[in-house]
């Protein structure tokens, strides 16, 4: 952060630290940003800090599945027409966003709140993975498990990837089909412009036409 300790109030530099710390944001930005506040109403930069103060207040994860509510359950893990017996599992609740933006996906949720990284201190310990492990060792009267598959839409990168794989081999004897999201060429591409990794998936993907 730049050094404010002449220019401004010890109030300003407090908060021009605080909002320098937000991902995204620099120095240069969270300057411009207090000066924003200093030039709105009262009531507006009153209402903002409300509007933190009942996110952190009000908000929390769902009991079931860890998605952010602020009802517990979840409006998502409550309604009666979701397809309970699939669960898609997800690292944060901004790509349970994304799936729910497609409106094609009836199911319910598992957040795991993040995905494996050891070298950065990320242990399955640190996840919900034994959260998502007995909602899926959960069985009826007859004794038949409630879950029938698990989508497993970590991110395709090398840590989603790592994570996926040990998820898999916790729920390997389950008895519950896991899928894992297809890859390859999106619609509309062209392969001259696909990279050799969106190739490499596209062909062992491939589907029976």
């Amino acid at each position: 952060m730049t050094d404010h300790s002449i220019a401004y109030s010890a109030s300003v530099r407090r908060l021009m630290d605080m909002l320098g710390q937000l991902p995204g944001v620099g120095s240069r930005s969270a300057e411009r940003m207090v000066f924003h506040i200093l030039k709105a109403s009262s009531e507006d930069a009153l209402a903002l800090a409300d509007a933190i103060r009942a996110v952190k207040q009000q908000v929390r994860h769902c009991s079931i599945c860890y998605h952010l509510t602020e009802s517990d359950p979840c409006e998502i893990c409550r309604n009666p027409s979701r397809d309970t017996s699939v669960i898609c599992v997800v690292e944060q609740p901004k790509d349970l966003f994304q799936i729910e933006a497609t409106g094609t996906y009836k199911g319910v949720y598992h957040v795991l709140l993040g995905h494996l990284a050891p070298l950065d201190g990320i242990t399955p310990e640190n996840l919900t993975i034994d959260a998502l492990v007995a909602r899926i060792d959960q069985r009826d009267a007859t004794g038949n498990p409630l879950i029938r598959e698990v989508i497993i839409a970590t991110n395709p990168t090398m840590d989603g990837d790592g994570t996926a794989l040990y998820l898999q081999s916790r729920m390997e004897n389950s008895g519950v089909i896991i899928t894992r999201l297809a890859r390859g060429l999106p619609a509309g591409a062209q392969i001259e412009h696909a990279n050799k990794a969106i190739l490499a998936d596209a062909l062992s993907g491939r589907i029976k036409m």
